[in-house]
C-alpha cells in the first residue's frame, strides 16, 4: 500500500483522537499556546480593521500564529480535497441514511454532503438559510459568549482540567442533541 492509498482510508478513532490530543502538551510545550480556531476571526478582524471597534484594539501580532494554523487548515482541507478525493464514496452507517431518509434528506454516495442541503440550487431555499445563516450565527455567537469554539473548550480546556470547559462542551453536546432530534426536524418540514 502507498503512502497515498493509506491517506485515502479513513481513519479510526484510536489513531486520530490521539494525534488530536496530542496537539495540547505539542502547543503548551513548544510555545505555551492554546489549542483554539474561533478566536482566529477576532485576530483576522484586528488585522484587517486598525481603526474598528475598541474590541479590535489589542496586540493581534502576538497571536499570528493562530492566524497561522487556521490558514494551515485551509490548506490542508484544499490539498485534501485536491488529491486524497473523497469523491470515491463514503460508507455511511445504515441507520444513518435511514433516518436523513425520513427528513427528506437523500445521501449521494459520491458527495461529502447531503445535496438536498449543500448545493448551489438550494441555497436560498429556507432550510439551507435556517440551517447555515442562523445556525451559523449562533455558532459564531454562542463561541463567542462561551469564551471559545467546541475545539478549544472540549479538546484544550477540558486537557487543562478546566471546569467551565466541561461545562460547555456538556452544552455543545446538548445544543447538537437538540438540533439533530428536534429542530432539525421542524426544519425540514418547511422544505
Amino acid at each position: 500500500m502507498t503512502l497515498l492509498e493509506f491517506l485515502r482510508q479513513p481513519w479510526p478513532w484510536y489513531v486520530t483522537g490521539p494525534l488530536i490530543g496530542l496537539m495540547v502538551p505539542a502547543l503548551l510545550l513548544v510555545g505555551n499556546r492554546a489549542f483554539g480556531i474561533s478566536s482566529s476571526f477576532r485576530h483576522l478582524c484586528a488585522a484587517a480593521l486598525p481603526n474598528g471597534p475598541a474590541y479590535f484594539h489589542y496586540d493581534w501580532k502576538a497571536e499570528r500564529w493562530n492566524l497561522l494554523f487556521v490558514a494551515g487548515i485551509a490548506l490542508g482541507g484544499y490539498l485534501a480535497m485536491r488529491w486524497l478525493d473523497p469523491t470515491n464514496g463514503h460508507a455511511l452507517a445504515p441507520a444513518l441514511v435511514a433516518d436523513l431518509g425520513r427528513l427528506g434528506i437523500a445521501v449521494d454516495p459520491g458527495r461529502l454532503l447531503p445535496p438536498d442541503l449543500f448545493d448551489w440550487h438550494r441555497l436560498l431555499t429556507l432550510p439551507t438559510l435556517l440551517v447555515t445563516v442562523v445556525g451559523g450565527f449562533l455558532l459564531g455567537f454562542g463561541a463567542r459568549w462561551a469564551g471559545g469554539c467546541t475545539g478549544g473548550h472540549a479538546i484544550m480546556g477540558i486537557a487543562s482540567l478546566q471546569r467551565a470547559s466541561l461545562i460547555a462542551t456538556l452544552m455543545f453536546l446538548a445544543g447538537g442533541f437538540l438540533m439533530t432530534w428536534l429542530i432539525l426536524p421542524l426544519v425540514m418540514r418547511l422544505a
